[in-house]
C-alpha cells in the first residue's frame, strides 16, 4: 500500500513532462483564505522552510509539491528523476539528506531549501508579475528527504475578497475558479484550512468544498492558530465535530508564529512545542491532533483514494492511449518516397470518391443524404416531384387555345378543329420541362462538389497534412466536373429539342386522345346538318336532283353546295341592307351588338370602304374589340378537345423526360467522371516537378506528431506503471 504514491508521483512526472492535464490523478488540494495558515500547514509536513512568507498574497501560483520519502542509503543511488540511471552518475553533489529538483529546471537539484524558497519566488514573478498579480499555471516541485510520508500537495492562492497592488477587480472570482479548477477533481482529497480564532460557521474553505463534496467523502478539515484563540475560550467542540461535522475528520495543529519563522526556529522545535501544547491545553485529544497525526492521516487517506482510483484510472489512460494511438496514425510518418505516397493518395482519394458515389464508403455519413444516396433523392425525390408538379395546361387559358385554333385556320372559317393548333401548343407546354431539367443537373453538380469535401474531411485524412495537394486536388476534380457541366446541360437540352422536334400523334399511348379527335369531328358534322336553313328540307338535303338518294361521297359534296349556296344568300343580303342603309347605320350595328348573331361576334365583319366621293374616311382603328365574352358552345368544344389533347400528350413527354434525364445524367456527369477520375489526377499531378511542393507538409503537422507521439509514449508508460502495481498485489 505505502508503494502506491510513488507510482502516483510516477505518473504525476510522465504526464506534467508532456503538459497532459487530461488524467486527473489523486492529490490533496490545500484550500483556505488568506493567511489563514496553508503554507505554514505545508512547512510544517515538508520539515523544512521552502515557501514564500510574509503579509497580503504570498502564494500566487498552484504549488504541485511531492513528498517522496527516501532511506539514507537511497541518497547515493541513481534515480529515474535526474536521469542518472542512463549514464549511471550519482547524486555526488548532494551534501545534506535532503534535496529539492523543480520540474521547470529540469536536472538540477537544489540541496539548499533557501535556494528553493527563492527559486520559488522568482519563478512566480517570472509569470504573475512583481506585485500581487495571480496565474494558474503550476510549479511543480518534488522533495526528497526520510523525515517526510510519501504525500502529492498542491497549494492554491489563498481566498481573498478585496483586489490589491495591481490585481485585477475580479481578483475574487479568479482565484475562486482555480480552486475550484482543482478541488473539483473527483481524484483529489480537500484539505480545508481554517483558523481557531475564526468562527468556524463563516469558513470559506469548507463552504467551497462543499460545493464540489456536498457528502463530504472527500474533505479533510485543519484548525490552525490553536494557540492563538482569545483568553476562556477552546476548540474542543469544533474539534469533537459538534460544530460542524466532517465525515474524515478535524484536526488541529498549533503552527509557528511570525516571530517565530523571523528568529529562524526549526520547524522540528515547533513540533516539539506543538506536541506541549496540545497534552496541555487538550490531554485527551492530543494523540489525534498535530502535525504528525496530520502527516499519517493525508498519507492513510491519500493512499486508499489511489487505490479506489486507480481501476477506473487504468481505464481512462487505456482509452486516451488508443485515442492517441489513432491521432498519431493519422498524421502519418515522415514521407521517405514522395512518388509512391503522391500516388498512393490520389488513389485512395479516388477510390473513395466514387465509393462515396456508390455508397460503398467506408466512413458512411449519418446525419444528412450524401454522394449516390443524395444524387439518388434528387432523380426521384426532387426531380421527379417537381416534374409531376408541372400543369400541364398551366399558363394555358381558354382564350389562348381559341385564339390558336382561329389563328391557325387563316381568313377561312373552319369547319373543323385544325391540327395546327395543337402541335403550336403542345410545344409550348413541353417547352416548360426543361427548365427543371436543367435545375436536376445543378443540383447533382452541386452534389459532387460535396463529395469532394466529404473525401478530405472523413475519408483521406493524409490530405490534412499536405494542404498544396489538398487544393490541388480540389482544383483538378473541381476542373473536370466544370468540363463535364455544359456538355450534360446539352444533352439535356436536347433530349427536349428532340421532343418537340416531331409530335408523334401515333404514339401508341396517344390513341385514345385521336379516337376522342375523330369523334369531334364526326359530332360536329352532325350538328352542322342539324343547323342547316329551314329553307331547305333535311330529308330533300340528302337527295339528288332527280329525288335519289345520295351515297355518303355524294352526301358530303352536297352538303357543301348547300352550305355555300345559304352563305352566298346570306351575303348578299347583309350587303343590301348595308348599302341602303349607309355607312353610319353599320357603325352604329357594331357598336351596339345585341344586333350581331352571338355565334358571329367573335369573327371579323365584313367591311364595306366607304365611298370617297362621299367625303367618308373609315378607321380600322376605332372598331372596338370585345374583351371577354361567352363562348358559343363550337368553341367550347374545341377548346375542351385541344386541352385533353394537350394534356394526354404532355403526360407522354414528361413520362419520357422523367425517364432519361437521370440517365443522361448518370452516362455524361456521373459515370464519366468516376471512369476519368484517377486518370485525370495523375495526368495533371504525378509529375516530378510537383512532387517537392505538393508533399510540403503544414508548419504545424511536425509538432503536432511530435506531441502525439510524446503523449502516446507517456500514456503507454502509465499502463506499465499500473500494469506492474498489479503484478505486486499493490492494488
Amino acid at each position: 500500500m505505502e508503494a502506491l504514491i510513488p507510482v502516483i508521483n510516477k505518473l504525476q512526472d510522465v504526464f506534467t513532462t508532456v503538459g497532459a492535464d487530461t488524467i486527473q490523478l489523486p492529490q490533496i488540494v490545500v484550500v483556505g483564505t488568506q493567511s489563514s495558515g496553508k503554507s505554514s500547514v505545508l512547512e510544517s509536513l515538508v520539515g523544512r522552510d521552502i515557501l514564500p512568507r510574509g503579509t497580503g498574497v504570498v502564494t500566487r501560483r498552484p504549488l504541485v509539491l511531492q513528498l517522496v520519502h527516501i532511506d539514507q542509503e537511497d541518497r547515493r543511488k541513481p534515480t529515474e528523476e535526474n536521469e542518472s540511471k542512463k549514464n549511471g552518475r550519482l547524486y555526488k553533489g548532494i551534501d545534506g539528506e535532503e534535496w529539492g529538483k523543480f520540474l521547470h529546471t529540469k536536472n538540477k537539484i537544489y540541496a539548499d531549501f533557501e535556494e528553493i524558497r527563492h527559486e520559488i519566488e522568482t519563478e512566480t514573478e517570472r509569470i504573475s508579475g512583481s506585485n500581487k498579480g495571480i496565474s494558474d499555471e503550476p510549479i511543480h516541485l518534488k522533495i526528497f528527504s526520510p523525515q517526510v510520508v510519501n504525500l502529492t500537495l498542491v497549494d492554491l492562492p489563498g481566498i481573498t475578497k478585496v483586489p490589491v497592488g495591481d490585481q485585477p477587480k475580479d481578483i475574487e472570482i479568479q482565484i475562486r475558479e482555480l480552486i475550484l479548477k482543482y478541488i473539483s477533481n473527483p481524484n483529489s482529497i480537500i484539505l480545508a484550512v481554517t483558523a481557531a480564532n475564526t468562527d468556524m460557521a463563516t469558513s470559506e474553505a469548507l463552504k467551497v468544498a462543499r460545493e464540489v463534496d456536498p457528502d463530504g467523502r472527500r474533505t479533510l478539515a485543519v484548525i490552525t492558530k490553536l494557540d492563538l484563540m482569545d483568553a476562556g475560550t477552546d476548540a474542543m467542540d469544533v474539534l469533537m465535530g459538534r460544530v460542524i461535522p466532517v465525515k474524515l475528520g478535524i484536526i488541529g495543529v498549533v503552527n509557528r508564529s511570525q516571530l517565530d519563522i523571523n528568529q529562524k526556529k526549526l520547524v522540528a522545535d515547533s513540533i516539539r512545542d506543538e506536541h506541549a501544547f496540545l497534552q496541555k491545553k487538550y490531554p485527551s485529544l492530543a494523540n489525534r491532533n498535530g502535525t504528525k497525526y496530520l502527516a499519517r492521516t493525508l498519507n492513510r487517506l491519500l493512499m486508499h483514494h489511489i487505490r479506489d482510483c486507480l481501476p477506473e484510472l487504468k481505464t481512462r489512460i487505456n482509452v486516451l492511449a488508443a485515442q492517441y494511438q489513432s491521432l498519431l496514425n493519422s498524421y502519418g510518418e515522415p514521407v521517405e518516397d514522395k512518388s509512391a505516397t503522391l500516388l498512393q493518395i490520389i488513389t485512395k482519394f479516388a477510390a473513395e470518391y466514387c465509393n462515396t458515389i456508390e455508397g460503398t464508403a467506408k466512413y458512411i455519413e449519418t446525419a444528412e443524404l450524401c454522394g449516390g444516396a443524395r444524387i439518388c433523392y434528387i432523380f426521384h425525390e426532387t426531380f421527379g416531384r417537381t416534374l409531376e408538379s408541372v400543369d400541364p395546361l398551366g399558363g394555358l387559358t381558354t382564350i389562348d387555345v381559341l385564339t390558336a385554333i382561329r389563328n391557325a385556320t387563316g381568313p377561312r372559317p373552319a369547319l373543323f378543329v385544325p391540327e395546327v393548333s395543337f402541335e403550336l401548343l403542345v410545344k409550348r407546354q413541353v417547352k416548360r420541362l426543361e427548365e427543371p431539367s436543367l435545375r436536376c443537373v445543378e443540383l447533382v453538380h452541386e452534389e459532387m462538389q460535396r463529395i469532394i469535401q466529404h473525401c478530405s474531411n472523413y475519408s483521406t485524412q493524409e490530405l490534412l497534412r499536405f494542404p498544396k495537394l489538398h487544393d490541388a486536388i480540389v482544383e483538378v476534380v473541381t476542373s473536370l466536373l466544370r468540363k463535364r457541366l455544359p456538355v450534360t446541360n446539352e444533352m439535356v437540352h436536347n433530349l427536349v429539342a428532340i421532343e418537340l422536334a416531331y409530335i408523334n400523334t401515333k404514339h401508341p399511348d396517344f390513341a385514345d386522345a385521336s379516337g376522342l379527335m375523330n369523334n369531334n369531328i364526326e359530332e360536329q358534322r352532325r350538328n352542322r346538318l342539324r343547323d342547316l336553313p329551314s329553307a331547305v328540307p333535311r330529308d330533300k338535303s340528302l337527295r339528288g336532283p332527280g329525288g335519289q338518294s345520295l351515297s355518303p361521297t355524294e352526301t358530303s359534296a352536297h352538303e357543301g353546295e348547300v352550305t355555300k349556296g345559304a352563305a352566298s344568300v346570306s351575303q348578299s343580303s347583309s350587303v343590301s341592307d348595308q348599302t341602303d342603309s349607309g355607312t353610319g347605320n353599320w357603325r352604329s350595328m357594331v357598336r351596339k351588338g345585341e344586333e350581331v348573331p352571338a355565334g358571329d361576334r367573335a369573327m371579323p365583319q365584313p367591311l364595306i370602304a366607304a365611298s370617297p366621293q362621299k367625303g367618308y374616311a373609315v378607321n380600322l382603328l376605332d372598331v372596338p374589340v370585345p374583351v371577354s365574352r361567352k363562348l358559343s358552345a363550337r368553341e367550347q368544344r374545341d377548346c375542351e378537345v385541344i386541352e385533353r389533347l394537350i394534356k394526354s400528350y404532355f403526360l407522354i413527354v414528361r413520362k419520357n423526360i422523367q425517364d432519361s434525364v437521370p440517365k443522361a445524367v448518370m452516362h455524361f456527369l456521373v459515370n464519366h467522371v468516376k471512369d476519368c477520375l484517377q486518370s485525370e489526377l495523375v495526368g495533371q499531378l504525378y509529375k516530378t516537378t510537383l512532387l517537392s511542393d505538393l508533399l510540403t507538409e503544414s508548419e504545424d503537422m511536425a509538432q503536432r506528431r511530435n506531441e502525439a507521439a510524446d503523449m502516446l509514449k507517456a500514456l503507454q508508460k502509465a499502463s506499465q506503471v499500473i500494469a506492474e502495481i498489479r503484478e505486486t498485489h499493490l492494488w
